[in-house]
C-alpha cells in the first residue's frame, strides 16, 4: 500500500538541545509524534476524541531510527509521515527528518508502528472504520 506523503513543518528551539546546540537525539522521536497527531488531526481525527467516543488510544509497539547527520539550534525541519502498511489494530509509518523541506538533507530515517488498544483494559482493539476507511481512500 503507498499513501500520500505528510509533511510537517518543526523548528529547533533551544530545548531541544544539548550544551552543543545539537537536537538531543530523543527529541526526533518527539517531532515524529507530533508529525503523526498532525497526520490525524489533517484527517480531522482527533486522539481525545478516539479515547473519549470509541475508548481508545494508540502505542508505539515498535520503533527503529537511524541518524544521518545533526539538526541544529534554529534549523527548519520538516518532518514527513507515511503509512508502510497497516493491519485492523495497527498502523505501520515510515517517517523521516529533513534539514529545510521535503527534498532536503536526510537527517533521520525511522519506522515505527503503532497499535491500537482498549483505553481501559490495555488490550488490542480494532482501528475506527473511518480511520481505516481513510487509509484505504489513500487520504492518510
Amino acid at each position: 500500500m503507498t499513501a500520500s506523503l505528510f509533511t510537517w513543518p518543526v523548528r529547533v528551539y533551544w530545548e531541544d538541545t544539548d550544551a552543543g546546540g545539537i537536537v538531543y537525539f530523543a527529541n526526533y522521536l518527539k517531532f515524529m509524534e507530533r508529525a503523526r497527531t498532525e497526520w490525524l488531526r489533517a484527517m480531522d481525527i482527533e486522539q481525545g476524541v478516539l479515547q473519549q467516543e470509541h475508548g481508545l488510544i494508540f502505542v508505539v509497539v515498535d520503533t527503529q531510527i537511524e541518524f544521518k547527520s545533526p539538526a541544529r539550534y534554529g534549523d527548519a525541519l520538516t518532518v514527513t509521515t507515511r503509512i508502510q502498511e497497516h493491519t485492523r489494530v495497527t498502523v505501520s509509518f515510515k517517517q523521516e527528518v529533513l534539514r529545510g523541506g521535503a527534498d532536503g538533507e536526510l537527517l533521520v530515517a525511522g519506522a515505527l508502528r503503532a497499535a491500537s488498544l482498549d483505553s481501559k483494559l490495555y488490550r488490542p482493539c480494532a482501528l475506527p472504520k473511518t480511520l481505516l476507511e481513510k487509509i484505504a481512500e489513500g487520504n492518510a
